[in-house]
């Protein structure tokens, strides 16, 4: 059970005992730093423990954000300071010194813990109230500004994401914080909650799946319900700090699981009245895949940068200026709330074949017109920022992009990489032999053996891109590019097969693959780096598998590859799926709650 250790002497009629308590910590009077220094020393190292003034007057939301964030070691507001293990050391050491000076003592504290290298967290509290009077007037004073505030409106309006589409921001959360606080009261967590989406969208698919109109209208309807409960779960992470390793794994993977099922969902379902359109149901999930990794790639290029000053990056501020242009930006990219009541209406009204032509479309103009943007900011930004390499890209940026890649070549060389200046080459070397491959594909004959020589150009070629350190301007493209190398050359062979069962079996294969994708950026997002070196190698790299894959199509008789298809879907499925759940599952993962979900 956490601890609080109470400092000074009690204030009578104060509510802090209560409030701590209700927040589920065992209340430790100390009248001194002495006495707290002893507290410390009864309290297991293990055991989140916090020091708080006993003078302290706030709201309690403000002492749940300070004492109770599972993702900080340490964390303050003004009269309260809270350690995990991982800062109780330093926790320790300043008790011991009794810091001296003025201030109430939980603050000089976490002043002493700050200054020997241990990061605070002070989060932002925004109107609510944390401080420490002196005298009645100031006390009274602080009670007023308590009162004057609604704590709970506060702690509902703060579940929120600050940064959200149209129709989640007007559509979804006015009522869906309600339901997240619903589910607080009554205990649930947020997993259950991500669980309880997961199983309502699979529904969907398989209403879908049936092919008939009432399937469609409950599908539907079903995908808007999993929606609902998609924004409830972060909400109630928020609302109770409920944030958790597997809370990391569950949101980071189960939203793609959905949409992805249910494209599949469609695609059975017009199976059944004789439409096969599985090939836009791969492509959506293709377009839809290297969309988000456009999006991953560059937030991790420019992760560490410094401000960008492109007359690109400036235009784009100056409409963030106007409230309308806001909107209208965030819809026309067709982000998750957008895309998937379009995707539920159009399931209900028309047909699968109509759903996948219109998220097509959608989704490419969206692409587009955010891959043009991110261009145009790269190319005309102003060189240098960093000690470590031209236009602001950092050795950590070089790294995570090189993770991003999935290339097996790295992994079976090892690194680090040879280092030298910058190379803009790159992605144009990448963009070519990414065209080479697809366009080989589409225009040669299934199963001819030229292919295989042009996929061992492409694995040459693609290994000679990243042979260098990835601090080019466009670099951050590369990643995206050999996914739809990769992805694009697996639904042309699959669709040139024209055998029944190959079409799926790629879906399936690239899901898998995707899966490993979103896996690898989730890692790194949350700060534990890329999967292992091993697994890369175990599942070829990109340019293993598409060599595999062209290997199999050219010696393979046409019957035979949609059941190797399948062999390759399921091994890498295994074996990325029984990685990530040891790595999502341990305690070396990141306890954090994804806040940026992808358009």
């Amino acid at each position: 059970m956490p601890t609080v250790i109470l400092t000074g002497p009690p204030v009578p009629g104060s509510p802090l005992q209560d409030e701590l308590r209700s927040l589920g910590f065992d209340v430790r009077p100390a009248a001194g730093p002495e006495d707290t220094a002893t507290a410390l020393a009864g309290v297991p190292p293990q055991e989140r423990v916090a020091v708080v003034d006993s003078a302290f007057v706030g709201h309690p939301h403000a002492l749940r954000l300070a004492l109770t964030d599972p993702r900080f070691d340490a964390c303050a507001v003004t009269g309260a300071f809270a350690v995990q293990a991982g800062a109780r050391e330093a926790l320790d050491k300043a008790a011991a010194l009794a810091p001296a000076g003025g201030g109430p003592y939980a603050d000089r504290l976490a002043a002493a813990v700050e200054s020997a290298g241990t990061t605070v967290q002070r989060p932002e509290l925004g109107s609510l109230v944390a401080a420490v009077p002196e005298g009645e007037a100031e006390r009274s004073e602080a009670l007023a500004a308590v009162a004057a505030v609604d704590d709970e409106a506060v702690r509902l309006r703060s579940a929120v994401k600050s940064r959200d589409g149209f129709f989640t921001t007007f559509f979804i959360s006015p009522y869906s914080r309600y339901i997240a606080r619903w589910c607080a009261r009554r205990g649930l967590t947020p997993n259950q909650v991500t669980t309880a989406s997961l199983i309502t969208a699979l529904v969907a698919a398989g209403c879908a799946a049936t092919g008939e109109r009432w399937g469609y209208v409950t599908a539907g309807v079903l995908l808007l319900v999993s929606f609902v409960l998609d924004c409830t779960d972060g909400q109630l992470a928020r609302y109770s700090l409920q944030y958790s390793t597997m809370g990391a794994w569950l949101d980071a993977t189960f939203d793609r699981a959905k949409e992805y099922s249910f494209y599949a969902g469609l695609a059975l379902g017009a199976a059944r009245s004789g439409d096969d359109v599985w090939a836009l149901a791969l492509g959506s999930m293709i377009l839809m895949t290297c969309r988000h990794v456009v999006d991953f790639s560059f937030n991790e290029a420019n992760h560490d940068a410094t401000a960008n000053t492109s007359p690109t990056a400036a235009l784009s501020g100056r409409l963030d200026s106007v409230g309308w242009t806001v909107w209208v930006r965030r819809m026309i990219i067709l982000p998750i709330g957008e895309r998937w009541a379009m995707i539920a209406v159009l399931t209900a009204v028309t047909t699968p074949r109509t759903v996948f032509y219109a998220l097509l479309a959608g989704c490419a103009f969206g692409a587009l017109y955010t891959t043009a943007g991110r261009v145009l900011r790269s190319v005309t930004r102003k060189a240098g920022g960093t000690p470590s390499g031209s236009w602001g890209r950092t050795d950590r940026a070089a790294r995570a992009l090189a993770d991003l890649a999935d290339s097996g070549v790295l992994a079976w060389t090892g690194y680090p990489r040879p280092t030298k200046r910058p190379d803009r080459a790159a992605p144009w070397l990448a963009l070519g032999v990414s065209v080479l491959m697809t366009g080989a594909a589409l225009t040669r004959d299934f199963g001819d053996p030229w292919l295989i020589g042009t996929a061992a150009a492409y694995a040459l070629f693609a290994g000679a891109a990243v042979s260098a350190p990835l601090k080019g301007p466009l670099d951050w493209l590369i990643p995206p590019l050999f996914r739809f190398g990769e992805y694009v050359t697996v639904l042309v062979l699959a669709a040139k097969s024209d055998v029944p069962g190959a079409l799926p079996a790629a879906f399936g294969l690239v899901a898998a693959v995707a899966y490993h994708h979103y896996d690898t950026v989730y890692r790194i997002r949350g700060g534990s780096g890329a999967p292992p070196h091993w697994l890369v190698r175990t599942t070829g790299g990109h340019e293993g598998r598409v060599l595999l894959t062209v290997v199999l199509a050219t010696v393979l008789a046409r019957d035979a590859f949609p059941v190797a298809l399948t062999a390759m879907a399921v091994f890498v499925a295994l074996v990325v799926l029984v990685e990530s759940i040891r790595f999502w599952v341990s305690s070396g993962a990141p306890a954090v709650h994804d806040e940026g979900e992808p358009a």
